[in-house]
């Protein structure tokens, strides 16, 4: 997502480094193309309009025409206006002190409702909440059904009363079950249509009368276009909604309509899905979203990721495992595990900065090479990923049949463990030992 975008943003500003100094002229060129990118990134005309005044102002102020580092000037003042149009920072969810806190979640039929229930459901339930989930949703076949499995999938309870029909009557029942067992937050996942209608619009409002909910959560699809910005205008209108999650953000789409939705109705994005499993939801921060745009990297989603992804006390063991020469290729495969839960190559790469400024980044071909890291290491015997010194030729053969790897890929992985045992001792010295460790032992993207 955005990957085009921050492309041609980061062009722009490659033309202002080899500037001594920044002009009127430059500003002005620079905003023509931003109007461009963020044009063809589908973010809504009157965004871009009043965003771009507002550079404007500030780029031609006397104290930014001074600057010695023309990109540096520019880039700083977009990103604080993008931030601003986004919102100022993260707004976290609004539960009531009433039991159950109910959040309805509304949006177009297709736009990842049931999907994004399910997991902020699980979010909630990591964070230390009781939640549960409930559908009204009576026109969609089999949409109950599927909230049931998603559910289940992410360790949640669903309300599911199947004698009754009326998405009131199923709320009421939620309301009661919920209150009857301590669940302290209900989801409701409302039904939706392909588009706005009155009988979907007085639906949703019988719905919010009962619940009287303290969150009314738009779920927007990064994917539809400028019909994310219209949709959640007429729900902000007629239903009204105190927030938006952005839903596929990881999709391949422009993106730029879904961040719109924000601007237009006033309402802050609160959350954002990353990727298709249920465990990747993030709350929504501007600042960090604005600089992963700009190529700037987001370094504090990634140490929050890494703080979820390791625990602390096997990464203690680690390290002394280390420190004694005792790191053996069962503990290698585990740390691979616990990396790929920080997410793919790909979104770990886009928060370090600068990365994005780099071309062809081959991060499919280290996923290819950590999974046959961990096919190759899979394949052995506990006893054998204890001690690799029992492998002899036979059982490298067997290995690689049954990693489908080749004997090669098995003796350059032994290899490569053999010479970093050798590091072991010099390994608690300093970060030197580490780059080297890493060096030989991390599978990485090969950069063109």
């Amino acid at each position: 997502m955005f990957e085009a975008l921050s492309e041609k943003l980061q062009g722009v500003f490659r033309s202002l480094r080899g500037q001594g100094a920044l002009t009127e002229e430059h500003v002005t060129a620079a905003l023509r193309e931003i109007r461009l990118a963020l044009l063809e990134a589908d973010v809504h005309f009157k965004v871009v309009q009043t965003l771009l005044e507002r550079v404007k102002q500030r780029a031609t102020g006397q104290e930014i025409l001074k600057s010695l580092t023309p990109a540096q000037a520019v880039l700083r003042v977009l990103r604080d206006e993008m931030v601003a149009t986004l919102g100022a920072g993260a707004v976290p969810l609004q539960l009531s002190s009433r039991i159950p806190s109910v959040v309805l979640m509304v949006g177009l039929q297709g736009s990842g409702k049931t999907t994004s229930s399910a997991k902020l459901a699980r979010w909630l339930a990591k964070d230390g909440h009781h939640p549960l989930l409930v559908s009204t949703d009576v026109n969609r076949p089999a949409a109950r059904e599927q909230l049931l499995t998603l559910g289940e999938q992410a360790g949640v309870p669903v309300h599911h009363p199947a004698e009754l029909q009326q998405p009131r009557a199923i709320l009421d029942s939620a309301l009661a079950f919920a209150r009857s067992l301590g669940h302290d937050v209900l989801l409701v996942d409302t039904a939706g249509r392909l588009h706005v209608d009155d009988e979907l619009m007085a639906e949703l409002q019988e719905l919010k009368k009962l619940a009287e909910p303290s969150e009314v959560l738009y779920v927007a699809d990064a994917m539809t276009g400028q019909d994310a910005v219209r949709s959640a205008s007429e729900f902000e209108a007629r239903v009204g909604i105190s927030g938006i999650l952005l839903s596929k953000l990881d999709g391949d789409a422009r993106g730029g309509a879904a961040l719109s939705a924000a601007a237009v109705t006033g309402r802050p994005v609160k959350f954002a899905g990353v990727g298709e499993k249920l465990d990747e939801l993030e709350p929504f921060h501007p600042e960090r979203m604005v600089s992963r745009i700009l190529g700037m990297g987001d370094v504090l989603s990634l140490i929050e990721r890494a703080e979820e992804a390791f625990d602390r006390d096997q990464a203690l063991e680690i390290q002394r495992k280390l420190r004694r020469s005792e790191f053996t290729l069962e503990d290698f495969r585990d740390q691979l595990l616990q990396v790929k839960k920080m997410g793919s190559l790909e979104q770990v790469l886009a928060m370090l900065p600068g990365v994005g400024q780099l071309k062809n980044v081959d991060t499919e071909r280290g996923e290819q090479e950590m999974k046959r890291l961990l096919a190759i290491i899979s394949s052995m015997t506990p006893r054998e990923r204890r001690d690799p010194s029992v492998l002899n030729g036979s059982r490298r053969k067997r290995i690689a049949n049954g990693s489908g790897t080749r004997v090669e890929d098995v003796n350059r992985l032994l290899k490569q463990f053999v010479q970093t045992r050798k590091m072991m001792k010099s390994f608690a010295g300093g970060g030197g030992a580490l780059k080297k460790l890493a060096a030989r032992m991390a599978p990485t993207g090969r950069i063109h």
